[in-house]
């Protein structure tokens, strides 16, 4: 691969970003279309279930120019009818001569969508910068894996680091609107499940909740039935706690506030993430400081 090749691919994997919080059960996907000569003629990416992929987008996009050229992805091409038909048909109909996979589909059907292009003389490469892509794939490959969505949980804290319910509103209301609008499902602080997209899902994501009677395994087992792939939770509610407890939270996002450079606090515990996870991101938030942690 060029540097013009890699850096097409990391565009894929940005603006597949785009899909989070509405393509589910289906993954979020994003493809570049490169033409005979390296230049970038289309892009795509996969807005909402049964709408076309991103593949088709691309290719739409990049026209007659796709032919003879390469198209970098993701996710590698499905290889099945569905609402849409198979994406590894539509290359190999547009004359693409190279297909570029950043992560194997580990629901392809049959043979799957690589080796049939192979089957039909396209080039493919795999692994391109999979690392990279599991930034946006990931959550979707693990609720694939266990079952139930992948799970965060964000909450503001006090100085101490602990969840605090009554510094919500000092978080800037568009960072936790788009947050919110990344996940499928959010679970509010009162314990009512709603859809984190406006774009909305339809009938498929109406499951009640009986909190009492049920515990956050369960529920998250039920919700992944509904083809739910990701789920924010959201505040210091015993909700929250619950899951965490139940080791059912897979990442925290925690927005610590601004103290004094020398600063003496009063109790004898601080902490930034809980314990049981690994810092994977900080960043300043305004008066914030943003920490994300992976759980061990």
């Amino acid at each position: 691969m060029n540097t013009h090749e890699l850096a097409a691919m990391r565009r894929a994997i940005a603006i597949s970003a785009q899909g989070l919080g509405s393509t589910s059960p289906n993954p979020p996907v994003g493809c570049v279309i490169l033409d005979r000569e390296g230049r970038t003629v289309g892009e795509g990416y996969h807005v909402h279930k049964g709408n076309s992929h991103a593949e088709v987008n691309a290719l739409t996009a990049a026209g007659r120019h796709a032919a003879g050229g390469t198209a970098l992805v993701t996710l590698e091409p499905c290889n099945h009818y569905g609402r849409t038909p198979p994406c590894r048909e539509a290359l190999i109909h547009a004359n693409v001569a190279r297909v570029l996979i950043a992560v194997m589909d580990p629901t392809s059907r049959g043979e799957g969508g690589a080796a049939l292009l192979r089957e039909a003389g396209v080039q493919v490469e795999t692994n391109i910068l999979e690392d990279e892509a599991l930034i946006v794939l990931g959550p979707w490959l693990a609720a694939l894996n266990r079952g139930r969505p992948f799970v965060t949980w964000v909450y503001t804290a006090g100085s101490d680091g602990l969840p605090n319910s009554n510094n919500e509103r000092d978080v800037a209301f568009d960072e936790m609107r788009a947050l919110r609008e990344s996940y499928d499902l959010v679970v509010g602080d009162d314990g009512r499940i709603a859809e984190g997209s406006p774009a909305g899902h339809g009938e498929d994501f109406r499951t009640p909740v009986d909190w009492p009677s049920r515990g956050a395994v369960d529920i998250l087992g039920a919700l992944g039935e509904t083809g739910a792939r990701s789920l924010l939770v959201h505040g210091a509610s015993e909700h929250a706690t619950a899951f965490n407890a139940a080791g059912a939270v897979d990442q925290v996002i925690v927005y610590l506030p601004s103290t004094a450079p020398s600063w003496s606090p009063e109790c004898g515990h601080l902490t930034a993430v809980p314990e049981g996870y690994r810092i994977s991101d900080v960043t300043r938030r305004g008066n914030h400081v943003r920490v994300v942690g992976r759980r061990v």
